[in-house]
């Protein structure tokens, strides 16, 4: 008996991802408004505390606009891709890259969010960063927000907890849809869109603090945006009718802890609060299981006449999502605890855990992609996947990363099974193909990429790129379409 062939499909879309707020810099350059990530200050590690947040308060954000704080803060400089861009797309081009997901800065181009006209210079911009990419033959893979909402409109809105956002943002995604028409072909709406539900800042620019339900706030605010990703979805395919739109999510796949009946329930009703977000993408509607968790949580979705026809027709076309890590549930509050992607768990014994305690979990990813696929049954896309470690730079200038090019490969073997199992996989971008400010600590330690750049968690540095080890590993991948993982 023969083994089944474990191959990835023609066509297949190698690349690497990155985020605006992350890597672009220039944060006052050109008439760019300010964002919500250029209110993130960043926090050493031996200052942090197990229950540290990326969500910032109306105070702070005073503070910083009033001069009182020195504002120099990481992700408003990243690594200058705005005046590099050239220089790592030709490093992108020369690993082989199929595809590079980036986002556009909301604030680039609409400085205010709500303004009547925008930003030239800020569509022009991207207008040259998708030229110089379709030199080479790489196809963008674009997010239209991703953790970035322009400050003034959570200053005079509280983000996306106010209805007339939804305006601002298709008004916003229908300029860049009939701009980049002809350039881009592959949308996504929402970064980890579940994440408004666990740092509302980060993920919709709302401010939550004097809330009486907080909550209520949080979910409320994730329908306006799903109201939005539909009303986009639409767009999209009035405007540009051979592109294709997904959303994304950030997949926090959950294991219990036990066979105890217990823990099977905890992880069931953890992977249900997840998945609430691509089931209403996907299926166009609000899960019954959510009926529940809204009562008893005093939580009320305020719908206007016609929210639920928008979303049931313009569901989808793909469905995106990160993985870095399983997690584990227990119905015991006893245990220990593991870090993660803005969420822990409890520890897994079968598990390994990167420098900063995600459990490294491979096999998890073919779970993750065989559970989605059946969920959903249709094509899935990996936009997020690497290892966040502390790379040494040798006396030479090399660096060798095999701990990097390990948990690629893994990660990857186990995505040839899966489509092998059947699941249909588009493409795959890992996380941060250049090194780049970490979302959730603003660091620069916390490093990624095949490309390193020459940048401290400070600030310091000549901003050089060099290639480490991985970097020539990728590229063989990507020449093999996956066959050569040594």
């Amino acid at each position: 008996m023969s083994e089944f062939k474990k191959v990835f499909p023609e066509g297949f879309l190698w690349g690497g991802a990155t985020a605006a707020n992350q890597v672009e810099g220039a944060y006052d350059v050109d008439g760019k408004g300010l964002s919500t990530a250029d209110m993130v200050k960043f926090v050493p590690k031996a200052e942090r505390t197990a229950d540290h947040a990326l969500d910032v308060t109306r105070a702070e954000i005073d503070d910083i606009l009033a001069g009182k704080v020195d504002a120099t803060f990481p992700k408003r400089f990243g690594v200058d891709f705005y005046h590099h861009y050239k220089e790592d797309i030709k490093l992108f081009a020369e690993m082989g890259f199929k595809t590079f997901r980036l986002s556009l800065n909301w604030a680039r181009i609409f400085p205010n969010g709500d303004d009547a006209e925008p930003n030239e210079k800020g569509l022009a911009f991207y207008d040259a960063v998708f030229d110089e990419l379709l030199k080479y033959g790489i196809e963008p893979l674009v997010t239209l927000s991703h953790y970035e909402t322009p400050l003034n409109l959570t200053l005079k809105y509280n983000g996306w907890a106010d209805r007339r956002v939804i305006g601002f943002f298709t008004n916003y995604a229908e300029t860049v849809f009939k701009r980049y028409k002809d350039k881009v072909k592959y949308w996504l709406t929402f970064n980890e869109i579940n994440v408004i539900s666990l740092s509302p800042y980060t993920g919709g620019g709302v401010l939550t603090e004097g809330a009486e339900n907080p909550m209520q706030l949080c979910y409320q605010a994730a329908h306006h945006q799903f109201v939005a990703s539909a009303i986009a979805t639409k767009l999209c395919h009035e405007i540009s009718p051979d592109a294709q739109i997904g959303c994304m999510l950030a997949r926090m796949t959950t294991y219990p802890a036990t066979n105890n009946p217990d823990d099977v329930l905890k992880a069931q009703y953890e992977n249900q609060m997840n998945l609430f977000f691509t089931d209403v993408h996907a299926r166009g509607k609000y899960p019954s299981y959510m009926n529940r968790f809204f009562k008893e949580n005093n939580i009320t979705i305020q719908k206007e006449v016609g929210d639920d026809e928008i979303l049931k027709e313009h569901t989808v076309d793909f469905i995106s999502f990160s993985y870095y890590m399983s997690l584990s549930a227990t119905a015991s509050p006893e245990g220990d605890r593991t870090a993660g992607n803005l969420m822990g768990g409890v520890k897994n014994e079968y598990l390994e855990s990167s420098d900063w305690g995600w459990q490294i979990d491979p096999k998890g990813l073919r779970w993750t992609l065989n559970d989605l696929y059946t969920r959903y049954e249709l094509p899935l896309f990996i936009v997020e996947n690497g290892l966040g470690a502390y790379d040494k730079v040798e006396e030479d200038g090399s660096i060798h990363d095999d701990y990097r090019i390990d948990y690629l490969r893994k990660h990857i073997e186990q995505m040839k099974e899966a489509i092998a199992d059947g699941v249909d996989l588009m493409g795959y971008t890992s996380w941060g193909p250049i090194d780049l400010v970490s979302a959730s600590t603003s660091e620069m330690s916390k490093r990624y990429g095949f490309i390193y750049v020459d940048q401290d968690d400070e600030g310091n540095g000549t901003l050089a790129r060099s290639r480490k080890d991985s970097f020539a590993w990728y590229k063989k991948v990507i020449a093999t379409n996956g066959e050569d993982l040594a």
